[in-house]
């Protein structure tokens, strides 16, 4: 069983609440894209755009002032923005093609993918206790696809499987672009990570809407309307990725996909309170689904810190005996070196004493 005391830990509330602080600005960033929708706008390469732009603005400039060295090489920081850049595009084309639903269903491929990624690359290992919390997550949002379909929510699309294989596509980019920043954040830094990504991540979003977009930008008709959930959604995706290194240090990229899991059931609490939309039951025990796969998951996080801890002190204490070692032996090593000298000197004093016998 799991005790309280393993909850009330400073990081496992803090990965907690900074999760569900992630969820909502993904939230947001979907409510301000569907009004841009509703106004014809759709340029959704051009919307990341600007939050590279201000990434590479305010954490460049904080590198430059501070003059820091390099820590990670640039070309993963280039390869890392356009995975990044193109995991963002490849799902929300996929939108054109697929319904809701299904987007919603494949999108979890992301978190096997990210729990292969880090047990292959990072060395991370999952307890029983964790795997068991992201199946309950998991059946969580099965619920909430389950709900769209008995509320007749459900949309063919113009071509389902082109759209599903988008979604699949991206999803394992998300999963490499999450893996990749938790290796980074932990291995290097998060300021030279963020300034890096908004660098690549701006250049390469130029260029593809230079390709795809032109014309669509030269379209809109800019107004208050149109410019609010646009700018809206570029500060909610720049607090986004300047918080995500944060929990990725802290509880790890396959916490941060559970939490994001929570997004639907926000957007269908304002749904709710705001737009005052019924909602199917089920949605509501989905959500408490995905809330008890979260606490499970992050549960064990204790232990394995005193566990960390404990294989740390043990291997400090071997190499500081080896040092001794080498200096001039441990206190056991003396020990029996004195035990040793004893004993040969008490069989040396027989032998003498023998042979003045004879």
């Amino acid at each position: 069983m799991i005790s309280l005391k393993e909850f009330c830990t400073k990081k496992t509330l803090l990965g907690l609440g900074l999760g569900q602080f992630l969820s909502l600005l993904i939230t947001s960033t979907g409510f301000a894209s569907s009004e841009l929708a509703r106004k014809g706008i759709n340029a959704p390469t051009s919307q990341s755009f600007l939050n590279y732009v201000l990434l590479v603005i305010v954490y460049g400039s904080y590198m430059l002032y501070k003059k820091r060295a390099l820590k990670a090489k640039l070309y993963y920081y280039l390869i890392l923005g356009l995975v990044d850049v193109e995991a963002n595009f490849l799902v929300v084309k996929a939108y054109q093609y697929t319904s809701l639903t299904s987007v919603m269903l494949l999108d979890c491929w992301t978190i096997p993918s990210v729990m292969l990624l880090t047990w292959i690359f990072l060395k991370t290992k999952y307890r029983f206790r964790k795997i068991t919390g992201v199946i309950v997550c998991v059946a969580g949002l099965v619920l909430v696809v389950f709900s769209d379909v008995h509320a007749g929510d459900r949309a063919g699309g113009s071509n389902p499987r082109i759209g599903d294989i988008l979604v699949i596509a991206g999803a394992t980019l998300y999963a490499v672009s999450n893996v990749s920043e938790e290796y980074l954040v932990k291995s290097a830094d998060r300021v030279e990570l963020m300034a890096f990504l908004g660098l690549f991540g701006g250049i390469i979003s130029a260029i593809q809407i230079s390709i795809l977009e032109r014309n669509e930008l030269k379209s809109i008709q800019w107004s208050a309307g149109a410019a609010l959930p646009f700018f809206g959604f570029a500060a909610a995706m720049f607090l986004f990725y300047s918080f995500v290194p944060v929990l990725l240090k802290l509880n790890g990229s396959t916490m941060l996909n559970l939490s994001l899991l929570t997004s639907d059931m926000w957007a269908v609490l304002i749904r709710i309170f705001a737009y005052h939309e019924k909602v199917d039951w089920m949605y509501f025990i989905a959500f408490a689904a995905v809330v008890v796969g979260l606490i499970v998951y992050s549960g064990g996080d204790k232990d394995e810190d005193q566990q960390h801890a404990a294989v740390a002190d043990e291997e400090a204490g071997s190499v500081s005996c080896n040092r001794r070692t080498e200096a001039g032996g441990c206190s056991k090593t003396k020990v029996s070196n004195k035990h040793d000298f004893v004993t040969t000197s008490s069989s040396r004093d027989k032998e003498e004493h023998q042979e003045k016998k004879s």
